[in-house]
């Protein structure tokens, strides 16, 4: 052997020359000695094979380095050579495919059952979505039940306590009425005592007549009196005063049932404004039960209200059905007694004027 970057001459090196067959020329070694052998689906190997073998082998020999006989390799540089030691072993590019191996079978490992929880968090949720959307609308259909229910009682008792409202006034009305009615049989009682005044010396008695036309007279004042108070009771009921000390008035009870139902009309554009940016400012906001009790008490005022509105009416039609029986039995006894006294007044009239006839 001869040491490393001297001039191979040995036999070994070169082709070796038969003596029976003329010199072959020089043939390419990877050609000859490499059958490429290609897999199906891939690109033919002179498509992407770099040419840099045909480069170096093509390159014109220098003059001024040693010429090569014909056939023989280059001869490879010792520092070429050396870069051979460098590289690594058949051991090391088995053991890095083994580990990209395990790596890429560790990856798909995790990629699956990523997938996996992925689909059973999907599906988890899913299920969840879908109990919470059928709870959501079971509740809202008990809301909407509940409400369709409250608004129905709170219309019909608003009906009924506006119909109460409107008889109470009737009977306020009626009130009035008699109290200007009997405001001319007390004049003309008054008016029969002032002219009984102006009897001269015995005939200036104090009789029956002048007793029942003064008790009379304090009767229709008395009778007045009731249904005047009477009438104010149903003023302060029907909420016409100030500071009336009824708390179940008919119109703080018909207000109050008024705003109950303008809010349930509210109510759907409330499930709304719930999830915009303006119920931040939205400070009275209540939960079903107490929102019902609300309902409850409003009902129950106004039925308290009507309640005492019937009472007021039914009180009403007694004071009026009293008051004229009793100004009718004044009457009568009124009458009896200017009767009985005409009587007694012509039955001395014809015995005087009879004794005038004798005398």
């Amino acid at each position: 052997m001869e040491f490393l970057g001297t001039t191979q001459v040995a036999s070994y090196c070169g082709t070796k020359k038969s003596c029976l067959f003329p010199d072959l020329a020089p043939t390419s070694t990877t050609k000859d000695t490499y059958q490429s052998y290609y897999l199906p689906g891939y690109r033919h190997l002179s498509t992407w094979k770099p040419s840099l073998l045909h480069k170096v082998v093509s390159v014109p020999s220098s003059p001024d380095k040693q010429f090569i006989p014909a056939g023989r390799p280059p001869t490879i540089l010792p520092e070429l050579r050396s870069s051979l030691h460098a590289r690594y072993s058949t051991r090391d590019w088995h053991h890095a495919n083994m580990v990209q191996l395990k790596g890429s079978e560790a990856s798909r490992y995790r990629a699956g059952r990523l997938n996996t929880d992925s689909m059973r968090l999907m599906q988890d949720k899913d299920q969840l979505t879908y109990q919470m959307q059928e709870d959501s609308r079971k509740n809202l259909g008990e809301r909407l039940s509940n409400i369709d229910f409250w608004r129905s009682e709170l219309l019909y008792e608003l009906e009924c306590l506006l119909k109460e409202t409107q008889d109470l006034e009737t009977a306020k009305k009626r009130l009035e009425c008699a109290v200007d009615e009997m405001q001319g049989p007390l004049k003309i009682a008054l008016e029969c005592l002032y002219h009984r005044e102006k009897r001269q010396g015995i005939d200036l008695v104090h009789d029956d007549v002048e007793k029942c036309l003064i008790k009379e007279a304090d009767v229709f004042k008395d009778c007045q009196e009731i249904l005047i108070k009477l009438a104010q009771k149903i003023n302060q009921q029907l909420g016409f005063k100030i500071g009336s000390p009824r708390p179940a008035s008919n119109s703080k009870a018909e207000e109050q049932l008024a705003i109950e139902g303008s809010v349930f009309v509210l109510m759907i554009f409330g499930f709304q404004l719930r999830f915009s940016s303006y119920f931040e400012f939205l400070t009275s906001v209540s939960v079903p039960a107490t929102w019902a009790k609300f309902s409850e008490d409003n009902i129950r005022c106004s039925q308290h209200a009507r309640a005492n509105s019937a009472q007021l009416r039914q009180d009403t039609g007694v004071a009026l059905e009293r008051t004229s029986e009793e100004l009718w039995n004044h009457y009568v006894s009124t009458n009896l007694a200017f009767n009985s006294r005409i009587a007694e007044v012509a039955d001395a009239k014809n015995k005087l004027q009879a004794q005038l006839a004798k005398v």
